[in-house]
């Protein structure tokens, strides 16, 4: 796991000192190398954590023996040993043990066509001398960021971090309304585009081209569409669970390999369970280390539970209580604002992988069991859409505003009242709109009051969710639920819930593995009968009964909890005068109303709304502003009572 960044310039020489700036930037995703080399044109930058052959041949940017070919290579190809075999028996000879120099042999063997061969997470820039044409690629499920910004003349930029992107002098802070209007809408964006105008990220499964004269061209290599539509349908339940249980071996087997310290995150969740199980059989037990982060408040905290599947399966297990202190959770929002993150989960993540990392380097998560065996309560919503969806939406509209003024509001994790209330804003719209608006943060309407009216235009449903609507068209004739788990895989996993955990864990240098994102298992589970992977309402019926003989009872049956934090309670305690006076600030005006944003604190503190996320989002999206125009640090009280800059707060946050 690393930090890449480059510049490829067609009419002027890249500046060292540049490169230098945006790698710099990106410091913390490898603090054991750091390598800058320009070539003609083009300018690589990297930095190393040293998983895979630690010995310092492998530092980066690499070249072949001919110095013809380099390469600057962010993640981890588990069947590495495989293709190094096949590209030995034609004839290569290799320099190093890791997998970077199999990546950039495979890419002169085979060309762009190289990708296929992949099993992993990566993003990476390869700068070929010979047809003088950069190729870029990134993952399938999208584990490893790659963002991009391109000029008139075909030249461009590229960082794993979009703020490294900011350090080239031609970039500028102007912001995008689209994807700001997207941003309170989701607390995330989808698609290419992002936050700041002209910068753009290299969606999962594709692969960028530039050469001189052209304007850069993508392309996706993998078509994840074609295994919804091929179904499995003659598969039994039995075969279907050996095969499932042999490709989650696999790929659990192929994410254990490493030259340092490893272990899992433990939730005590059916996913993250699963992996610890399938380690244990990989490895004696009391070497698998396990760790988990718990909460004081009860409806939150999954401790108790994950300490029991570790003792369970004989695991090494750590667990440790997260502080509520304000200095605590300022770190994670320093990070956050970098790139604005407002999944609550964020908070608890970041503090997981703080601690993880003073006992192991290599971490392995649960991350995208949800997504492929159909984990979400939204699943549920969807199916419950399709049952009453008869009921004339001015019906539904008139339940929801009985339920909104007599149900009491709740401040606890996915509560019923919330759920509800989620559920019948959605049913009064078609099922592709309502899926989109379960994860719903601001309505079209709080958009619009909340908004500036020049930036209206925006704000519409039909915009904000445009990408994700021809997503769920592009499997039109398939099961809805199967176009629900492929707009889910293609815009909420890679744009919010990987983002999510490579932030976190990058921030202290450690790697996190997601074996649930192994291509062929994504794709087996997309292959499979709609009603194997949720049988009535039952979730993850498969998994659950596909790993009964291995994972305890106890996990499979428990209700699922997700891994959020109390946002709602600390934004109207310990952060009540942060949160009004970040969010009062004359700056925010540009973009938002007063008024509005007022009314919304207002209801939150009265308790007559849950508007924990709402302002939670509001907070990291002004802090990212704020970063981005270049305005002085926040102040905030910490525990002692004293002020103290949330800049500062943040500044020991990389290891």
């Amino acid at each position: 796991m690393c930090g890449i960044a480059g510049w490829l310039s067609w009419n002027e020489p890249v500046r060292t000192e540049c490169l230098e700036a945006m790698t710099r930037e990106i410091s913390h995703r490898g603090p054991d190398a750091h390598g800058i080399q320009v070539i003609g044109p083009a300018g690589l930058g990297h930095r190393r954590l040293s998983i895979i052959d630690t010995s310092t041949v492998n530092n980066q940017p690499l070249c072949d023996t001919a110095g013809k070919f380099w390469i600057a290579f962010n993640g981890e190809i588990y069947n590495f040993q495989e293709i190094r075999s096949k590209l030995e028996s034609e004839g290569v000879h290799f320099q190093t043990k890791g997998d970077t120099e199999v990546v950039l042999e495979a890419y002169k063997a085979y060309g762009v066509e190289c990708v296929h061969l992949f099993t992993g997470m990566f993003a990476f820039a390869i700068w070929d001398t010979v047809r003088e044409i950069l190729f870029m690629a990134r993952d399938r499920a999208g584990e490893k960021p790659l963002f991009y910004y391109t000029f008139a003349d075909g030249s461009m930029i590229w960082a794993s971090e979009p703020n490294a992107l900011l350090k080239h002098p031609e970039v500028g802070a102007r912001v995008n309304p689209a994807a700001l209007a997207q941003f309170l809408s989701l607390n995330y964006t989808v698609g290419d585009d992002y936050l700041v105008q002209g910068v753009k990220r290299l969606r999962p499964g594709c692969y960028l081209v530039a050469e001189r004269g052209k304007q850069p061209v993508t392309r996706s290599y993998w078509d994840f569409a074609a295994s919804f539509k091929n179904k499995r349908e003659g598969i039994t339940e039995n075969e279907a669970g050996e095969e499932l249980n042999a490709l989650l071996s696999k790929a659990v087997s192929g994410c254990m390999i490493s030259d340092v310290p490893l272990g899992a995150f433990l939730s005590g969740g059916i996913d993250s369970s699963c992996i610890v199980s399938n380690m244990t059989l990989n490895a004696p037990p009391q070497t698998v280390k396990t760790f988990c982060i718990g909460f004081r408040e009860n409806s939150f905290d999954e401790s108790a539970q994950a300490k029991f599947v570790a003792n369970h399966f004989g695991a090494d297990h750590r667990e440790r209580f997260l502080s509520e202190s304000v200095d605590t959770v300022m770190r994670a929002l320093l990070w956050a604002s970098r790139e604005p993150l407002a999944d609550s989960s964020f908070l608890p993540t970041f503090s997981l992988a703080e601690f993880t990392r003073e006992h192991v380097t290599v971490a392995l998560s649960g991350d995208g069991g949800d997504e492929c065996f159909s984990g979400y309560v939204t699943y549920s919503a969807d199916k419950m859409h399709n049952m009453f969806s008869g009921i004339p939406s001015p019906l539904v509209r008139a339940l929801y505003a009985v339920v909104d003024n007599t149900l009491p509001v709740s401040m606890k994790k996915v509560s019923f009242d919330y759920k509800l209330r989620h559920f019948l804003k959605g049913l009064a719209h078609p099922l592709d709109m309502a899926h989109n608006m379960w994860r719903g943060i601001f309505s079209e309407e709080e958009r619009l009051a909340l908004l500036r009216p020049e930036f209206h235009s925006y704000a519409k449903d039909e915009v904000v969710f445009g990408d994700m609507l021809e997503l769920w068209h592009e499997l039109d004739g398939c099961h809805f639920l199967d176009q629900a788990m492929y707009v889910d895989i293609k815009t909420w996993l890679p744009d919010n819930i990987l983002v999510k955990v490579d932030r976190a864990t990058m921030a202290h240098s450690l790697e996190s593995r997601a074996p649930f994102l192994d291509h062929k298992l994504m794709e087996f589970a997309a292959s499979l009968p709609v009603d194997l992977r949720m049988k009535g309402f039952n979730k993850k019926y498969l998994l659950k009964k596909a790993q009964s003989n291995r994972v305890p009872q106890q996990v499979m049956q428990g209700k699922k909890q997700g891994f959020s934090s109390p946002v709602s309670l600390w934004l109207s305690g310990p952060l009540r005068q942060f949160r009004n006076d970040l969010l009062m600030d004359p700056f925010v005006r540009e973009w938002f109303n007063r008024s509005a944003i007022e009314a919304i604190l207002r209801d939150h503190d009265a308790g007559r709304r849950d508007n924990g996320l709402k302002i939670f989002g509001l907070v990291c999206l002004v802090l990212w502003l704020r970063s981005l125009h270049g305005l002085p640090a926040v102040q905030y009280a910490n525990a002692a009572g004293s002020s103290r800059s949330l800049l500062s707060a943040g500044s020991g946050a990389t290891k």
